[in-house]
């Protein structure tokens, strides 16, 4: 099997080689045979990587140990559940996984143009494949899956195989990390349809907002991808790593927040492109930074540029990733640049307090949250390079700079849909902002009251309240106007009212799932913390509970070995639950694992982790957080991928017929 996958891998460098050649000259030649043939090609590189993933796949569930890839990943005793998944839990498997999904979507946008777009799919086609063709050469000829192991006898090499494998990371053997890698990956691979088809509209010349129509559906499903991916890569660090949080601005959960913000900017400035002529060059920009980005982000974790616990060991592949962006960046601007006379605005912004102009402030906000995430991000290795010294930037320095910048952008969610388009007259301003601004003063007034005195907390309850506010408002008034005129209860009209403009309208319910996710983030203010040793029969307190040590007893099986703390909390005497952190250690990888346990409400959660034992062995140490509305960031998650799947469906039509009976039936009466 093993020698199938390498005849497979080999076989997709030439495949896709041939799609991108084939392609290019196409659009040269504008053949349409050539094009028919550059299609099949992609059609033919997505078979043959599927049936590389399968093998490598069989390899893992088989446990043959002879594969290099299997040995370091997967052991006799790991869950057969775990070994499917190991094929992403090492940098050559995920390097062939990130092959396969760009594969599937070269396919998928092959098929669905093939009546379509004719002047630009032989350029979409070109870029696609070579990306294609880049990943196939790493998967092949640099971290190739399918390595067999050898030892040395004599003076020859010959294949051996160990009788057991070295076992999945003990961190990677959670629910969240099953789904997390390949969601993330769809929507870093994702970025490259829209940067497919925007080189190919700059390169054809076609640079009306037919392009931007075409790939609107993929930008917002890739931008769903990606947070849905950052959402659960913060789940995972939450409850597996057993530091008390889900966001530590570690490198590369910053790499992948980078695409997500320059998406976002795209999702909002595209509109006033579709609109009014306006932005042209900018969404250009915005769709190039955001697959560069991506691709940045593919490059950290592989590169031993940073450190991180989410990051590959140094795999050797950082060269690679660095000449292949720098051309990727210097050919993209360069056509940018070459263009930029066809990409004038076709309008001109006439007023700062419109709708256009709200947009344009968001869009500045993103940049500049970019740039302060990004050079966070790449400063210890910046000051390695000068100075042999590197300095860390800490989580300090990133929430001094990034809660002013995701306030203010939260406060734009709320304003922009307040404001008309053009020009917004002083008393609309009132009429509109008058309540929304009184229910938030009210609301800090109560918070106040009850003792809340740090002022960014107090500024994001405020401005949550204002823009959930001003969503509702939008909902009602429109409800009712629609009600008045269908007859509809409130509740049918909101939905017809939504369903007939679902991209408007799920974007509302993508800014209250923000506003929930913020009020989860502003508990973080909130948070207590303690840390007690403690025998058989020890209590401790933290606010108002009380924790009593029960029980600690040993547990193994055929993966790990355990030690577990049992721990009743308790308030006014009364026993609220038993918590159960355990300690384990992993024989096949000899890597210890902490499995945190956790008491959530909708106020808070009680986060419980049995740090290690005490040093005479009969103790052990334990850490409890009290953190304040975690459960606010889940369900604002479950709200944002509902708001995009929304935003995603079509439009309602609603038949003329049905209309038509509608309005009979009301004259007769």
């Amino acid at each position: 099997m093993a020698d199938l996958g390498n005849i497979l891998l080999f076989f997709l460098f030439p495949a896709s080689v041939f799609t991108a050649l084939t392609a290019l000259v196409a659009g040269i030649t504008k053949r349409r045979g050539l094009l028919e043939a550059a299609r099949r090609g992609a059609y033919v590189a997505f078979g043959v990587t599927t049936l590389a993933v399968l093998a490598l796949e069989y390899l893992l569930i088989t446990s043959d140990f002879s594969i290099e890839y299997v040995a370091s990943n997967t052991n006799l005793a790991l869950p057969f559940f775990y070994k499917i998944v190991a094929l992403w839990a090492g940098h050559n498997g995920s390097l062939l996984l990130w092959t396969w999904i760009i594969t599937v979507f070269s396919a998928m946008v092959a098929y669905q143009n093939r009546h379509k777009n004719n002047d630009l799919m032989p350029y979409v086609i070109f870029i696609m494949a070579a990306t294609m063709v880049f990943f196939s050469t790493l998967s092949f000829f640099i971290s190739n899956p399918f390595d067999t192991l050898y030892q040395e006898l004599g003076n020859q090499l010959q294949e051996f195989a160990v009788r057991d494998g070295r076992g999945l990371n003990p961190l990677l053997q959670h629910p969240a990390m099953v789904i997390h890698p390949p969601i993330l990956f769809i929507g870093y691979v994702g970025t490259v349809v829209p940067f497919a088809f925007a080189i190919a509209a700059l390169i054809t010349g076609k640079l009306d907002s037919d392009w931007t129509h075409t790939t609107r559906r993929w930008a917002l499903t890739t931008w769903g991808f990606l947070a849905a991916g950052i959402v659960l890569g913060g789940k995972w660090a939450y409850v597996e790593l057993g530091w008390g949080g889900y966001w530590s601005w570690d490198p590369v959960e910053n790499a992948s927040l980078l695409p997500w913000l320059t998406a976002t900017a795209y999702l909002h400035s595209v509109m006033i492109q579709e609109r009014k002529g306006m932005l042209k060059v900018w969404n250009m920009s915005l769709v190039i930074s955001t697959y560069l980005l991506a691709v940045f982000g593919t490059f950290l974790t592989r590169s031993g540029v940073v450190s991180s616990v989410h990051a590959f060991s140094n795999s050797g592949l950082g060269p690679a990733f660095a000449i292949f962006l720098t051309i990727a960046t210097i050919f993209s601007f360069a056509l940018l640049l070459y263009r930029r006379k066809l990409l004038k605005p076709d309008e001109e912004m006439q007023s700062l307090v419109s709708r256009e102009s709200s947009f344009l402030f968001n869009n500045l906000l993103f940049l500049l949250a970019t740039i302060a995430v990004l050079w966070g991000t790449l400063f210890p290795a910046i000051s390695e390079l000068f100075s042999g010294d590197q300095i860390t930037v800490g989580p300090p320095w990133f929430n001094n700079i990034m809660i002013p910048i995701g306030l203010a952008l939260l406060l734009l969610t709320g304003v922009g849909p307040l404001l008309a388009w053009r020009h917004t007259s002083v008393e609309t301003m009132k009429r509109s902002f008058g309540w929304p601004i009184l229910g938030s003063i009210i609301l800090v007034g109560i918070l106040v009251g009850f003792g809340i005195r740090d002022g960014w907390s107090l500024g994001s309850f405020a401005i949550s309240m204002f823009v959930m506010w001003t969503i509702v408002v939008e909902f009602v008034k429109g409800a009712r106007i629609r009600s008045r005129h269908s007859g509809e209860n409130l509740f049918k009209a909101v939905y017809m009212l939504s369903r007939k403009n679902t991209r408007r309208y799920g974007g509302y319910i993508i800014h209250a799932s923000m506003v929930v996710m913020f009020i989860g983030f502003t508990g973080n203010a909130f948070n207590s913390e303690t840390r007690a040793e403690v025998g058989e029969g020890d209590f401790f307190n933290l606010g108002p509970y009380t924790f009593t040590a029960t029980q600690i007893h040993h547990s193994e099986n055929e993966n790990y070995s355990a030690e577990t703390l049992e721990l009743k909390m308790s308030r006014n005497n009364r026993i609220i639950t038993t918590l159960r952190p355990e300690k384990r250690y992993y024989y096949a990888s000899e890597q210890p694992s902490t499995e945190v346990d956790i008491y959530s409400t909708m106020r808070e959660d009680i986060y419980t982790v049995l740090s290690g034992m005490s040093n005479d062995g009969e103790r052990v140490i334990v850490q409890v957080y009290r953190n304040p509305f975690v459960k606010m960031v889940w369900l604002g998650s479950f709200i944002l991928v509902f708001g995009t799947l929304f935003a995603m469906l079509p439009n309602l039509r609603e038949s003329k017929t049905k209309n038509a009976v509608k309005s009979a039936a009301q004259g007769s009466q």
